[in-house]
């Protein structure tokens, strides 16, 4: 049970169905939410519409990260060989704590203490402000929406927009608290203080640290896609840029590179290109003006190795464009604190569990519609809802992570779906008990113990009054009927052609489809050559099926 006092935008946690309930009650943070389809996932939508050939492209990017990932060894060889001959280092963590522990040996190294970052969820996966603060430095995140979080002290809500769930008079409030003056609810002033604030930290920074949407094998390059200046401040002016990557962001080729130029600001923001793209190769050269004297890219595995033998595999084509938080129902109705974890929305969904732990975030794969819009959504294709379903299903098979009478319930309902006789029985059960019940009204509004969390929210249909069985076999006797008695002048003919000849609305054309339906209900050993069946008349529509 998910406690009262949780800050669910500061703590990471397992409470899913907590968190969701108390962004379902917050009338302002629904009335944010409520703008994300309409904007950013509209501008997707359009963007790829204007692209001729878009579909092609997007398989394209897909095969190039499904290529990538069959020889990811080989890529990630090739990657670090050419890193060092131009200049780098490239430093391998298993972990996140190997991770963060080398980036605080490369500071102290280099002598400094003071950091700036640009936007990464790789190190939000890490959580490598916490280290560093902890190991004693000095850390300041540059991207805005970053910058306005790391000022409220929450966690990102967003993949590509971090601040997403706050509102622009909230956003004023928290920097009025970091500036000691009020600050109008103005996006442009807001933005011009954030930009003073940071201008002097570029220059004043020892360290600056970058993710990077892409690594490129055959270059050693890698790739920063941003709207923002700070990312190329960040990679530029500090005279050590340390870029942390997962390995699954491992390209082979730089023109691999132009394929995902043109899908990824489309996904993210609707954008044919973002305002920045830097492509960095190495630390600066001799003959160059700018550039950082050292350059070390940090290779993450943090339990991705183990995705990529898995059935799983997919999930590691992720490009972190949001496009899929943005298409989601789910997603546009609860924000992304309520997921838990760094990774939110269906990708999250899927992410969160592979790395931290299926029985810790049982209810993530549950949280999902299952409608297919963060597939069509995404730039790469990923099958998103067909992962959530494997997850399902390794959760069902988890001891413990079922309760006993939900497996009971599974169990009948399997059972019953082998039998014929018993699935006669049940739906006739079913019609002539609730269907004929609520006959006025075909929708329940409470289901009982724990089936109620789905009427606390929308209604259930109550089974119809009558089986498509039954109707069936009425239709049959009428047709039969009216062919026994054709009408005067009628050369419709008897038996098997009688039945053809009814018009019983069923788009059957032969005799022995029509008769076989009748026979199948209530006698299958009847004559199939007269299309009747001899218990036919003598069965009501009311009484049990045999």
């Amino acid at each position: 049970m998910a406690s009262e006092t949780t800050n669910y935008a500061q703590r990471e946690h397992h409470e899913f169905v907590a968190a969701a309930e108390a962004a379902l009650a917050d009338e302002r943070f629904q009335g944010v939410l409520s703008q994300l389809g309409q904007v950013l996932g509209a501008m997707n939508q359009m963007a790829f519409a204007a692209l001729p050939g878009s579909d092609a492209l997007r398989e394209q990017a897909r095969a190039i990260k499904d290529d990538a990932l069959a020889s990811l060894d080989r890529h990630l060889a090739t990657l670090e060989q050419n890193v060092v001959r131009r200049g780098g280092t490239v430093h391998w963590a298993a972990d996140a704590e190997e991770a963060c522990r080398t980036v605080i040996d490369i500071v102290r190294a280099s002598g400094g203490r003071r950091v700036v970052k640009s936007k990464s969820m790789t190190t939000e996966e890490i959580h490598l402000n916490r280290a560093l603060e902890q190991a004693g430095m000095e850390v300041v995140e540059t991207d805005f929406g970053e910058y306005i979080i790391q000022q409220a002290g929450h966690r990102p809500s967003h993949l590509v927009a971090p601040a997403i769930h706050l509102s622009t008079p909230e956003v004023a409030e928290i920097l009025s608290r970091r500036s000691g003056q009020s600050l109008p609810a103005d996006v442009e002033q807001l933005a011009q203080f954030a930009r003073g604030q940071l201008r002097s930290r570029f220059a004043q920074a020892d360290v600056g640290i970058t993710g990077a949407n892409f690594a490129v094998a055959e270059t050693g390059t890698i790739v920063i896609i941003s709207n923002e200046g700070n990312a190329r401040l960040t990679s530029t002016l500090p005279p050590v840029h340390i870029a942390i990557v997962g390995m699954e962001k491992v390209i082979p080729r730089l023109a691999d590179v132009l394929v995902f130029l043109k899908i990824l600001a489309r996904a993210a923001t609707g954008q044919k290109l973002s305002v920045y793209t830097s492509i960095i190769t190495g630390p600066r050269r001799e003959d160059e003006l700018d550039g950082p004297k050292e350059f070390h890219l940090i290779v993450l595995d943090n339990g991705r190795s183990k995705i990529l033998g898995s059935p799983l595999r997919e999930s590691l084509f992720c490009i972190r464009c949001g496009a899929c938080l943005n298409a989601c129902p789910i997603y546009r109705n609860v924000g992304g604190h309520a997921y838990g974890g760094v990774y939110s929305g269906p990708i999250g969904a899927v992410l969160t569990p592979l790395y931290d732990g299926l029985a810790t975030h049982h209810d993530l794969p549950h949280a999902s519609s299952l409608c297919g819009a963060c597939q069509a959504a995404c730039p790469v294709k990923i099958q998103i809802p067909e992962m959530l379903i494997q997850l399902r299903s390794q959760l069902h098979d988890t001891p413990g992570e079922v309760s006993r009478l939900e497996r009971m319930a599974y169990r009948a309902w399997a059972r019953i779906m082998r039998s014929p006789r018993l699935y006669r029985w049940a739906t006739w059960w079913a019609t002539r008990t609730v269907g004929r019940w609520r006959r006025r009204d075909p929708w329940l509004r409470r289901l009982p113990a724990g089936l109620s969390a789905w009427t606390d929210v929308r209604d259930f249909p109550a089974p119809a009054e009558k089986r498509f069985r039954d109707w069936w076999r009425e239709q049959s006797r009428s047709g039969l009927r009216s062919a026994s008695n054709p009408p005067s002048g009628s050369n419709a003919g008897s038996g098997s052609n009688a039945v053809s000849s009814s018009g019983t609305g069923s788009g059957f054309d032969s005799s022995s489809q029509s008769g076989s339906a009748t026979n199948t209900d209530v006698n299958p050993n009847a004559n199939r050559n007269t299309g009747t069946s001899t218990g036919t008349s003598q069965t009501s529509a009311d009484a049990p099926p045999d």
